[in-house]
């Protein structure tokens, strides 16, 4: 009916065109962000799904620096003990050279100065080699915890040991005389030993934590997609529902024009 009070047409088209208007302003939002959840009102359960996921993901790119932390840990004190497996080679070396009998006296005392300095530095090695304060060669019970997952059991943990040379034997061994030369050579067979089954085991955390890292970048990379597809926007999708609200606003802003020029009309039959 024509009315000159309330034009119900003009509110109608101004309802329908602020509808289309605030479409458009989400779909213009969402393209300008790449975000398909800006807020809980675009998808409250998507939202709490998707938070939670992000909390994994974060805590699984963690994890994975904290292996490759544990990683770096265990390359530095296997490099040490490489350092020191090549002095205990060297003294079993200058041991056998020291228990033949074709030396002299003051040859040997040079040979058991050298000796002696070499397991010096094995000692000092195995007491100032470190990683963030952390020291696994002078301990055999000194243990770390390497986490990568939220719960106790996800961690491996690392045991030192104790390479200095009075566990290794190293202090009480001389090469002075012939004798004691022949028996330091069952004393370095023992710390080579000894240092072999350290460095052996540094070497099986080392492929656990590998391992772990393939593992979780797997987590990580799978769940990243499972979040992109609740988050991330479809922009095939989003770039046609902004041209069908670009459509319906034009339309809106038409029809309101429209519906503003009724009560013209009733004036009209006034007159």
């Amino acid at each position: 009916m024509l009315a000159i009070k309330n034009n119900i047409m003009s509110i109608n088209a101004a309802r329908h065109l602020g509808s289309s208007y605030d479409r458009l302003a989400r779909s213009v939002e969402r393209l300008s962000c790449g975000v398909r959840i800006n807020n809980a009102r675009d998808d409250a359960a998507g939202l709490a799904v998707r938070e939670l996921m992000r909390a994994d993901i974060a805590v699984l790119q963690q994890s994975s620096r904290n292996a490759l932390d544990g990683i770096s840990m265990l390359q530095t004190f296997e490099g040490a003990m490489r350092t020191i497996d090549d002095m205990l080679v060297r003294l079993k070396q200058l041991a056998e050279q020291a228990a033949t009998g074709s030396y002299s006296s003051a040859q040997r005392t040079i040979m058991n100065d050298e000796f002696d300095e070499l397991a010096a530095e094995i000692d000092r090695i195995a007491g100032a080699v470190e990683f963030n304060g952390n020291k696994l060669l002078n301990s055999a019970t000194a243990t770390i915890s390497i986490q990568f997952g939220t719960a106790v059991t996800d961690k491996i943990d690392v045991t030192g040991s104790d390479l200095t040379s009075s566990a290794l034997g190293l202090s009480a061994a001389s090469i002075g005389s012939a004798a004691s030369a022949r028996a330091a050579l069952s004393t370095l067979s023992t710390a080579l030993t000894t240092k072999d089954a350290a460095r052996a085991a540094f070497g099986y955390k080392l492929n656990r934590l590998e391992s772990t890292i393939a593992v979780i970048n797997n987590q990580a990379e799978n769940l990243t997609a499972a979040e992109s597809r609740i988050s991330e926007v479809e922009v095939a999708v989003e770039m046609t529902a902004i041209m069908r609200n670009q459509v319906l606003a034009q339309a809106g802003v038409a029809m309101l024009s429209q519906a503003n020029a009724m009560p013209r009309l009733a004036l009209t039959l006034l007159g």
